[in-house]
C-alpha cells in the first residue's frame, strides 16, 4: 500500500475543493482518476465542489444512511452513475507449452455486492454513519475488482467525525436557546459519539494495514468547512 497526496497538487484537485474537505489516498488515486476516467473524475469535483453540510439533514435521526448519504448519491445519480452490484467470474484454461488449448476448467463464480454508484471504470460508496464493518466489505470489493481488471480506482466518501462532533453540540447547543426551557433537550438527535460507525479515521485505520494492495483509493471525509454556515432548524 503506498499512502499518497496527488490530491494536495493544484493540476490535480481544485484548491477550493481541497479546502472544505479532508482526503487520504492510496497509490495516487487522485491523479490516476484525473489521468485515466477524466469524465468521472469530472462528475465527483462537481459533487464535491456543490455539496454543502446543511444542519437541517445532518442532525436528523434516519437510520444508517439517513438524508445526507441519499442527497449525495442522488447527486451523482443525475450525472449518471448506477446503484449496481459487481458479480466477478473467473475461468482457468489450460494451454500445452506451444498454446495449445487442452482444457477449460469450470469457471468460478463470486457474487459481489451492490455498490453505491458506479460509472465507467470508478466504484464509488457513500459512507456515512453506517456500521464500520461496511467498510471491510467495501475495501475489499475494491481491491477485488482492481485485481480483477474490472474498475481503476475507488472513491469512498465519509466524514471526519471527530471534526464534525464539536461543531454539531455547538449548532446544537446554539438550536437550544431558541427553545422554551421546558423544551430543551442537551441530547443530539445523532449519535456523533460512538467511533463504530463509518468515518475518517476507521477508514485510515484500515487502509493504513495495507488491505488495499495497489488499488488506488481516495477518501473525502466532510469537515467542518464543509458546513453551509446554517443554523440548525428542524427541516
Amino acid at each position: 500500500m503506498f499512502e499518497t497526496r496527488t490530491y494536495d497538487d493544484p493540476l490535480v484537485l481544485d484548491p477550493a475543493v481541497r479546502a472544505r474537505w479532508s482526503f487520504l489516498e492510496t497509490s495516487s488515486a487522485a491523479a490516476v482518476l484525473r489521468s485515466v476516467c477524466p469524465a468521472e473524475w469530472a462528475d465527483i469535483i462537481r459533487v464535491l465542489t456543490a455539496f454543502s453540510l446543511d444542519p437541517s439533514h445532518w442532525l436528523k435521526a434516519g437510520g444508517n444512511r439517513g438524508d445526507i448519504a441519499k442527497i449525495i448519491d442522488g447527486m451523482f445519480a443525475e450525472r449518471g452513475w448506477r446503484e449496481i452490484r459487481v458479480d466477478l467470474a473467473t475461468q482457468g484454461v489450460l494451454l500445452t507449452k506451444l498454446g495449445k488449448e487442452v482444457e477449460r476448467l469450470d469457471t468460478v463464480y463470486q457474487e459481489g455486492y451492490l455498490v453505491d454508484n458506479f460509472k465507467g471504470r470508478v466504484a464509488l460508496d457513500v459512507e456515512w454513519n453506517a456500521k464500520d464493518g461496511n467498510l471491510d466489505r467495501d475495501l475489499s470489493a475494491y481491491r477485488a475488482w482492481h485485481e480483477a481488471g474490472v474498475i481503476s480506482a475507488a472513491v469512498l466518501i465519509t466524514q471526519d467525525r471527530v471534526a464534525l462532533k464539536h461543531l454539531a453540540e455547538q449548532l446544537w447547543r446554539e438550536y437550544q436557546t431558541t427553545l422554551p426551557d421546558n423544551q430543551r433537550n442537551p441530547k443530539l438527535p445523532i449519535d456523533l459519539g460512538t467511533s463504530t460507525t463509518t468515518n475518517l479515521e476507521k477508514a485510515a485505520l484500515r487502509v493504513r494495514r495495507g488491505v488495499m494492495g495497489t488499488c488506488p483509493l481516495l477518501i473525502a471525509a466532510a469537515t467542518p468547512a464543509t458546513w453551509n454556515g446554517k443554523a440548525y432548524s428542524p427541516a
